[in-house]
């Protein structure tokens, strides 16, 4: 109980009273649940280790199924064993359930870690009751206030508004876990990183990400096909192209990247210390070595457009031109987060990844890779907006290295502090091969990092 004066609006000072003031706020806002938006891995894995701790909350999800955005890659095979993607709390959880553990040693497609480990885990008694799906969030704030407002800020409980069925519903939580990713959020193939209209307009011609070639081969056998992009995603887009190619032949395969050379696209190839990794090397440069696939770089796109068919507009060692014939193209450029729903949150956001501030040093592209970002918790990924926080593939931004693992690694530590567990909140409990591991499929589709 607290002694507040009262004054009136003409300043003058009446009386004081007795009143319950903050501690009433903040009473009730700790029995509001934590709120986790995104059922994938990471979100997955805060609920886990929520129930460990032995604080109530609630799961999001926009998709009709927990992971609906694994589901879209589902083709895809990890560079990563099963070891490296199963969460600690999880397998808790799941080995007291009577749970079947995967061979740790083998490598999941997206589909087995959906139907192997994370909807066994959705099902257990202590997760479900606490999904919600077909909720998609559209908008974060605090309780009566926008971003401009200061005054008992960190009092107030969160406020989530979710679409649902053509409603909205709101609901208040006192601290948020935002877990949404960034898949399907892609980047243009611009090398600027402009959306144009004329890209736009390519909606039905263009496929960005993962495409999976054997659901629909018609939309590319025996087309002019590009591929755009020097990762690995684009590495199995292509391998997955040639095998279509040789039922096929008439496909005509362009491989469309910014690097100085294609051999700084083949890695290590038989050196390379992930041997699945350093395989996809070795094919590709055979596919290239034998004109199967046509390399066009360092080529920088400056847009692409509709003719008579797609013109693909840029400039090579300074000179324009224009690629021309083409009638598809898979876009293998990344992706990027989205933070509309946070546009009314304090956030401090890097400028140039477009990861969490603090956290932009320990993961930029042009200095680390998957297998050297080291371990961060919660102080690393605090924002000013006290109780919420960015994890996963999100809290990376655009830069490409995110792992599982370490997704893992963030939402126990920031469970723990959530929990009053500082001690906790400050170990460092991530254990990963020196060499990383990020994703790849061998056989017939393509990758992702995870």
């Amino acid at each position: 109980m607290k002694t507040l004066k009262i004054i009136n609006q003409n300043g003058s000072c009446c009386t004081t009273k007795a009143i319950e003031v903050q501690e009433t706020v903040n009473n009730s806002n700790k029995k509001l649940p934590i709120v986790i938006i995104g059922a994938g891995p990471i979100g997955l894995a805060a609920a886990a280790h929520l129930v460990e701790q032995k604080q109530a909350f609630i799961l999001l999800e926009a998709g009709h199924e927990i992971a609906h955005n694994i589901r879209t890659w589902g083709h895809v095979t990890l560079f990563s064993p099963w070891r490296y993607n199963i969460n600690k709390a999880a397998k808790a959880l799941l080995d007291a359930s009577g749970w079947v553990e995967p061979n740790l040693d083998t490598l999941p497609t997206g589909h087995e870690l959906i139907d192997l480990y994370l909807k066994p885990l959705s099902e257990l008694i202590q997760i479900k009751p606490n999904i919600q799906l077909n909720a998609k969030v559209v908008g974060i704030s605090r309780q009566l206030n926008d971003k401009m407002k200061t005054k008992n800020r960190v009092e107030q409980s969160f406020t989530i508004y979710i679409e649902h069925e053509n409603d909205i519903r709101v609901i208040e939580a006192r601290a948020v876990i935002d877990a949404t990713g960034t898949w399907g959020n892609p980047n243009p193939a611009n090398s600027t990183g402009v959306w144009l209209q004329n890209e736009k307009a390519l909606a039905d011609h263009i496929e960005y990400g993962i495409p999976d070639i054997n659901t629909n081969p018609k939309r590319y056998a025996n087309k002019k096909v590009a591929v755009i992009g020097g990762g690995h995603s684009s590495i199995n887009t292509l391998l997955a192209l040639a095998e279509l190619q040789k039922d096929n032949p008439a496909t005509k395969l362009v491989w469309i990247m910014r690097k100085k050379s294609v051999e700084e696209a083949y890695g290590g190839e038989e050196k390379d210390a992930l041997a699945a990794r350093g395989a996809l090397g070795i094919r590709i440069h055979e596919l290239v070595d034998t004109g199967k696939v046509e390399v066009i770089t360092p080529f920088y796109i400056s847009q692409v457009k509709k003719e008579e068919n797609i013109h693909i507009v840029g400039t090579i060692n300074g000179e324009q031109k224009v690629l021309t014939g083409f009638e598809e193209l898979i876009v293998n450029a990344g992706n990027r987060p989205d933070l509309t729903i946070n546009s009314e949150l304090r956030l401090s956001i890097d400028s140039a990844t477009e990861s969490v501030h603090a956290l932009a040093p320990l993961i930029d592209p042009n200095v680390h890779s998957c297998g050297t970002v080291r371990a961060h918790g919660e102080e690393i990924l605090r924002q000013p907006e006290k109780d919420f926080y960015i994890v996963g593939a999100k809290s990376y931004g655009r830069a490409p290295t995110f792992l599982m693992a370490t997704g893992y690694e963030q939402v126990r530590s920031i469970t723990a502090y959530l929990s009053n567990d500082e001690e906790a909140s400050k170990r460092v409990e991530l254990d990963l091969p020196e060499t990383g591991v990020c994703s790849v499929n061998l056989v017939n589709q393509s990758n992702t990092c995870c």
